[in-house]
């Protein structure tokens, strides 16, 4: 680096960059790793929580309306995708750029992802609504799913820019160090739709139309939240159209910096691309067998969902650690972080998946008492998926560990294994010969499959990484400014 860029790192460096150095780069592994991870797993279980209740609350409107929420996990997850690649593209960019004292650049990022996520999602939202009744086909809908579908689609997809942006903002202010102000956000959009839906599906007799209202509700409430965190300066990184104003930010910059946010979030569309024709593939994979095979995949993805959101909130609150000690070059603490967060993971897991194995029947008959044919299905689908996702955390935490560090090519293909290459043909040829058997097991064996194939990946990217740790600008930054 330059020694005039090194000078003006040394120059600008404030009180608020010297906090978040001494957090990242100077706490110690045990204790940084749950005080970042402990906000999100709050705040993806809580989110986990209103998906939930959503299934509950639908469910007592009967089978044909508990697999209506599972169509719409496709739709949801398409919105999620696009918020993921932005934030996740944006964030690890973002963390590295403050790791090596770039504030500039970081605002510049934070801006250009957040106004891609809003140009994008509003373009699939308005397709969405155009041609709600035909999608709602598309992703596995029976006849009689049909029209709870299409009345809860239409809040989906009217709330799906919101739910978006959220997942920017939040990745975004995760990648800083904040997750505590993003955890906000997201609980408080998840009680106030715990608290609607009663309210507005049986209170108001919406109905269908009361969970979806409520859902976007607590969508845009969320996001006025976590941008409020932006606009008035709780972040490093804002979001500033001014940023991008300056004489030096010509058009090339702004599309070569778009690109490069595209390809370091490639992996998080990918997945979650992945989770949404994974979705559209199991549902139709199930719709031959009838209304309560939808909505028995539909209540064990949920169930399953949360218990995978603890580890979800562990690995993200890895993922800064990783990004910024990585743009500091420090590699010690990044192996450091990387045993620490796999090791916790697997203990919490295992305890979680042992208790939900045996609890399986009641889980499920939480969520659709008045069909026994449902919980039948649902129980033998959810211990399939206890059994595999024990293990995940090999696979997920791998994948966090190569998407924030910028390893974007390596990170799509992992993130490809679990919903994609592996689940896509086992889901199209199990229920051929093992029949609600194959639909119920898939998941499960793709799971499996996707663990063991990361376990030699990670192996081979540690004996390459430098054993210990450099010299970056931004510790000379931090001497200079400290006096030491």
């Amino acid at each position: 680096m330059p020694f005039q860029v090194i000078c003006a790192i040394i120059a600008g460096m404030n009180e608020k960059e010297q906090k978040q150095y001494e957090k990242l780069i100077l706490t110690p592994i045990p204790k940084l790793i749950p005080a970042l991870a402990i906000p999100t797993t709050i705040s993806m279980m809580i989110t986990m929580i209103y998906n939930l209740v959503d299934a509950y609350f639908v469910g007592k409107l009967g089978t044909a309306a508990s697999g209506s929420i599972g169509i719409l996990l496709g739709v949801q997850a398409i919105f999620q995708a696009i918020g993921f690649m932005c934030g996740h593209g944006s964030g690890t960019i973002i963390s590295m750029k403050l790791g090596q004292g770039d504030t500039k650049s970081a605002t510049r990022i934070a801006t250009i992802g957040f106004y891609m996520g809003t140009a994008i999602s509003l373009l699939i939202a308005i397709t969405g609504l155009i041609l709600i009744t035909p999608i709602m086909r598309l992703l596995g809908s029976t006849e009689t799913i049909l029209p709870f579908a299409v009345h809860y689609g239409f809040y989906i997809l009217l709330c799906g820019p919101a739910l978006t942006l959220s997942c920017i903002l939040n990745n975004i202010m995760r990648y800083e160090g904040r997750a505590f102000y993003a955890m906000i956000g997201l609980v408080s959009g998840g009680v106030l739709n715990m608290i609607g839906d009663p309210i507005l599906m049986f209170g108001l007799h919406l109905g269908i139309d009361g969970a979806g209202l409520s859902t976007a509700i607590s969508q845009y409430v969320s996001l006025l939240i976590l941008l409020f965190m932006f606009l008035s300066g709780k972040t490093i990184s804002r979001i500033r159209i001014s940023s991008l104003m300056d004489e030096k930010v010509t058009a090339s910059y702004i599309f070569g910096r778009a690109l490069h946010i595209l390809k370091n979030g490639l992996p998080s569309l990918v997945r979650q691309i992945l989770n949404a024709v994974s979705s559209m593939a199991l549902n139709i994979a199930a719709n031959p067998f009838g209304d309560p095979v939808i909505a028995a995949m539909a209540i064990t993805g949920r169930i399953v969902m949360f218990i995978g959101s603890v580890m979800i909130g562990i690995g993200q609150g890895f993922q800064p650690v990783a990004a910024y000690n990585y743009g500091a070059r420090k590699y010690r603490r990044i192996r450091a972080s990387y045993r620490f967060t796999l090791l916790s993971s697997l203990v919490i897991l295992c305890l979680l998946a042992t208790v939900v194995f045996f609890n399986a029947p009641q889980l499920v008959r939480i969520f659709q008492k008045s069909d026994p044919k449902v919980v039948a299905i649902g129980k033998v689908a959810l211990r399939f998926q206890c059994l595999s996702i024990m293990l995940q955390p090999f696979s997920v935490v791998t994948n966090m560990l190569f998407q924030s560090i910028g390893k974007s090519r390596i990170a799509s293909f992992t993130a490809s294994l679990r919903s994609g290459l592996y689940f896509l043909p086992a889901i199209i040829i199990l229920p051929r010969f093992l029949g609600v058997t194959g639909v119920e097991s898939a998941q499960a064996i793709a799971d499996s499959l996707a663990v063991f194939t990361c376990i030699p990946l990670a192996i081979r990217f540690f004996a390459r990484c430098p054993k210990e740790d450099r010299d970056a600008p931004i510790d000379t930054a931090y001497r200079q400014a400290n006096d030491l």
